[in-house]
């Protein structure tokens, strides 16, 4: 008999985790406490809100997201193939309108009917007969937390996450600034703001006397060291920003035909083109220190910000000590957990962790047998990571070439060249993967596989 899966969370992972379910024939229970219950960062109660930026990053072939996607799109992830269906202007990388990629989500799960949507907070977990995936995301909420603190055992771990600003597109001063794609990768997809010495000097030291939006419980601070706010990465010196989010290098201003001193940078936010986000902007200060801090940027003099950079708590597991490879709980086989909660950070792997929970939970609800991924591809990579990283200092990862398996010794001494080695990893994942989907499939009873 096929049992019902239980998905805690309508994000990004849960969504995809539904989708896989659905389509393997299983009927699932998708609990979103959205509307009833918001968060601190979200705006709409619909499945898979982009809270942060609208970025899926790097869609160049041969580069590790683009691998992680590749892989998805062979596994049949729905969210991939909506992004690409929403997608805006962004250079070499994928990024999405936000309002139409999470409409078209939440009208694709609502339209399946073996995916029915529950608006509830769920604060108790079945560990013992339900199949249920928690991907809460890292806003979790307190109850909810509590219960997975029960079911492990530890204490949780968190970090504090952060947002971007938002620029309304008609207030930008087109005068002041170019379009161009950093090194020319791409199409001139990006507005960029271009700073003289004197111009960043100015930037600079108003940013460092700002005001911090006020502490309340944010007392011991535990930044994610890949998203720090730009006032916590200015107190490191007076060039870490131009070394980080308004690095100039490869954006030649066709104005002075130079290399500027500093250089921020604008994303389209949507199909529409009616607003920008401030890449790399995210921050933890005051909105009225932002509006006069934002507007000394060159072509934002007279900005109107549609949305101020936030900050936000991020919850996540200790994956090491408490998941296996096909992302079980090691005591509590029945539940699985997907998304940044288990340990990963990004939007791209998020979808991924859903897409390889549905699978596995799937499994579980057909007797067959859960597959963790092949360690060589990037599915296998981000398990692999999320399994047996160091557990004393775990923190969340992106996908990137570090995590995934390398060649042997014999290839890397033959062959020097980066790009080439990249190529010949990427090539090899996408066969393993491969053969990993299609014993998957065949693993299932025949009347359960997807068309």
């Amino acid at each position: 008999m096929r049992k019902t899966v239980r998905i805690i969370g309508a994000g990004l992972a849960g969504s995809e985790a539904a989708w896989q379910c659905a389509r393997r024939s299983i009927a699932v229970e998708l609990f979103e406490m959205r509307p009833a219950r918001s968060t601190p960062a979200h705006q709409t109660a619909n499945c898979a809100e982009l809270v942060c930026s609208n970025s899926l990053k790097s869609d160049t072939e041969n580069t590790a997201p683009w691998l992680l996607k590749e892989e998805m799109r062979r596994a049949g992830s729905l969210l991939i193939q909506i992004a690409r269906e929403t997608s805006v202007p962004a250079g070499h990388a994928l990024a999405v309108d936000r309002e139409k990629f999470s409409e078209a989500v939440t009208a694709a799960i609502e339209g399946e009917p073996l995916i029915r949507i529950v608006r509830e907070e769920v604060t108790a977990i079945d560990d013992n007969n339900a199949i249920t995936i928690i991907a809460s995301g890292p806003l979790t909420s307190d109850a909810l937390s509590r219960e997975i603190q029960r079911l492990s055992g530890s204490q949780q771990l968190y970090f504090y996450d952060s947002i971007s600003p938002i620029v309304e597109a008609d207030s930008i001063d087109m005068s002041r600034v170019y379009m161009a794609a950093r090194y020319d990768k791409g199409t001139a997809d990006y507005i960029n703001c271009p700073m003289t010495k004197e111009e960043y000097d100015r930037f600079l030291n108003a940013l460092l006397e700002a005001q911090s939006a006020d502490a309340k419980d944010w007392e011991n601070l535990n930044y994610f060291e890949s998203c720090l706010p730009i006032e916590e990465i200015a107190r490191r010196g007076r060039d870490t920003l131009r070394f980080g989010p308004m690095k100039p290098v490869g954006l030649r201003d066709p104005h002075t035909g130079r290399i500027p001193y500093a250089v921020v940078q604008l994303r389209q936010e949507n199909l529409r083109a009616d607003s920008y986000n401030v890449v790399g902007f995210q921050n933890h200060l005051k909105f009225g220190e932002q509006a006069r801090i934002l507007r000394l940027i060159p072509g934002l003099e007279n900005g109107k910000f549609l949305r101020y950079g936030q900050i936000h708590r991020n919850t996540y597991i200790n994956g090491p000590t408490l998941l296996s490879e096909t992302l079980q709980m090691k005591q509590h086989p029945n539940v699985l957990f997907a998304g940044q909660i288990s340990g990963v950070e990004g939007y791209v792997e998020s979808i991924a962790t859903g897409l390889l929970a549905g699978m596995q939970a799937a499994a579980l609800a057909l007797n067959a047998e859960p597959v963790p991924p092949p360690r060589a591809t990037a599915f296998g990579a981000l398990v692999n990571y999320i399994c047996h990283a160091e557990a004393k200092n775990f923190q969340p990862a992106n996908i990137t070439f570090d995590l995934l398996q390398p060649l042997d010794e014999g290839t890397r001494r033959r062959i020097r060249d980066k790009k080439q080695r990249h190529a010949l990893v990427c090539q090899r994942a996408l066969a393993e993967v491969q053969g990993w989907l299609e014993a998957h499939r065949a693993s299932l009873h025949p009347a359960h596989l997807p068309a």
